[in-house]
């Protein structure tokens, strides 16, 4: 039998208007601090994305959620936020924020692998 590792994630969202608190669910991220695993995937469905939100910016809306992954790879290319230990960057990533790109509250899990897990959160949450 496998080991069961605890994982957190998160849903990444667009709100392109905060104040009317509507959100496209657009990514997951994902924390495994057992495992040293912290990885996000997103897709930015551009049709639904123009009946959502006509106005929205998709090019500047990719460039954010580029760098919620340079940030979860971490290093240099994360910028500052990229060299904190690997907890604080998902707890960072996130963090409460009034801004087009939202992460829903934090849920707990069990998972053998954190890649799969991660994947299947994808396909089930966002795709």
């Amino acid at each position: 039998m496998q080991e069961k590792h605890l994982f957190e994630y998160a849903v990444l969202r667009v709100v392109p208007r905060v104040e009317r608190e509507e959100f496209l669910n657009v990514g997951v991220i994902l924390y495994c601090s057992s495992q040293g695993f912290l990885q996000t995937v997103f897709h930015l469905n551009e049709d639904r994305l123009r009946a959502f939100a006509g106005e929205i910016d998709v090019a500047e809306l990719h460039a954010r959620l580029q760098a919620f992954e340079r940030i979860c790879a971490g290093g240099k290319n994360g910028g500052t936020i990229g060299s904190f230990p690997i907890a604080s960057r998902f707890r960072w990533l996130t963090a409460t924020r009034s801004t087009i790109v939202q992460s829903s509250p934090v849920h707990p899990g069990l998972c053998a692998n954190p890649q799969e897990t991660l994947a299947r959160l994808y396909h089930q949450l966002v795709l």
